[in-house]
């Protein structure tokens, strides 16, 4: 389980740390407060412990700066600066961390500096998974090959989700919780997932239908099922996934939510940054007293301009809570409309 994150002159970031949700990871706010790099950052760290790259070489190559120079993830400053992100795990009844360090004027990741504790940290594996904004399982094969052959530019993110995707199915019968996982997203998309040489499919009672011609929407939802059909999601892992309403009918919003609450109540720890009053509200509507949630607003200090946050476990303590505050302008607007249309 992922503890807390801390950054010092990173990004967007002067200095922030976010202590996490062992369950689920809800962060908010306006473009530009960082919670895509939050996440970013919390998942090269996890998935270093099953890969040969180093911190420093999976940071570059999840964020992909200009130039693939690690140096430009510092915090712009008009003076030589340091950045620092720090991560911590709890493994066993310990806490350990794993911290990178780096100058703006550090070009490559081998000549930046990883430090704590490395060994334990990848000796111990993690299973993560990130599901980013873009989709792109309709042209997993394709993509796959030619990030492998061509440097082209994308983030790291989108060819690990694809590798992920197509790992094989895990020995053995399906245990209930699991079992139950997938049928309920079978339910919402009205079919299961299948893979013909590197090509996914949507199987209904319709047929087969190739996920070129499937919505995207329905994609996300085949991903998902697809992670945790062939066991990426198990107990002790973590999921990260950006926008999950991106392309999704609000409809669909219940069973998603519904689904990522049963995957926390599992042992999978998840991170989503939403930009959506369904996806808070069905948190809200559907959570148990066991679940474990944390509400993370991410907000620009008045008097600094620095970015801060404000974590809650409820809902209703949100603050600032940004997407509540439109929604409401929206109830505002329509009753001086009302108002101004009776006048007349």
């Amino acid at each position: 389980m992922i503890e807390k994150i801390r950054f010092e002159k990173f990004t967007a970031f002067e200095t922030l740390e976010l202590k996490f949700s062992p369950g689920i990871n809800i962060f908010i706010g306006e473009n530009g407060t960082g919670k895509t790099h939050i996440m970013k950052a919390v998942y090269a760290a996890c998935d270093i412990s099953k890969s040969k790259d180093s911190f420093a070489e999976k940071i570059n190559n999840v964020f992909y700066p200009s130039g693939k120079q690690i140096g430009r993830l510092v915090k712009r400053s008009s003076a030589s600066s340091k950045g620092l992100i720090e991560v911590t795990r709890k493994l066993e009844e310990k806490s350990i961390n794993i911290r990178l360090s780096f100058s703006n004027h550090t070009t490559r990741p081998e000549k930046a500096t990883v430090s704590g504790a490395t060994k334990a940290w990848r000796e111990t594996h993690f299973d993560a998974a990130y599901i980013p904004v873009k989709d792109m399982m309709a042209n997993a094969p394709d993509f796959r090959s030619l990030y492998e052959e061509r440097e082209i530019h994308f983030e790291e993110v989108y060819v690990d989700i694809i590798r992920k995707a197509f790992l094989p199915v895990l020995k053995g019968p399906t245990e209930k919780q699991r079992k139950h996982l997938l049928e309920s997203l079978q339910e919402a998309m009205d079919g299961k997932v299948i893979a013909k040489n590197e090509e996914f499919f949507l199987r209904s009672k319709h047929g087969e239908l190739g996920f070129t011609l499937l919505a995207e929407g329905f994609r996300k939802l085949g991903l998902l099922w697809i992670l945790i059909q062939n066991g990426t999601l198990l107990n002790g892992s973590a999921l990260f996934w950006d926008e999950p309403e991106t392309n999704l009918n609000p409809r669909l919003m219940k069973s998603v939510v519904g689904i990522l609450l049963e995957l926390q109540r599992t042992g999978v720890q998840i991170f989503i940054s939403t930009h959506d009053y369904a996806v808070l509200k069905e948190f809200d509507l559907q959570y148990q007293t066991q679940d474990q949630i944390a509400f993370h607003s991410l907000f620009r200090d008045t008097e600094s301009g620095e970015i801060k946050a404000a974590t809650t476990p409820r809902y209703l303590d949100i603050s600032p809570n940004v997407i509540d505050e439109t929604f409401g302008s929206f109830v505002d607007r329509e009753i001086e409309k009302s108002m101004g249309d009776l006048g007349s």
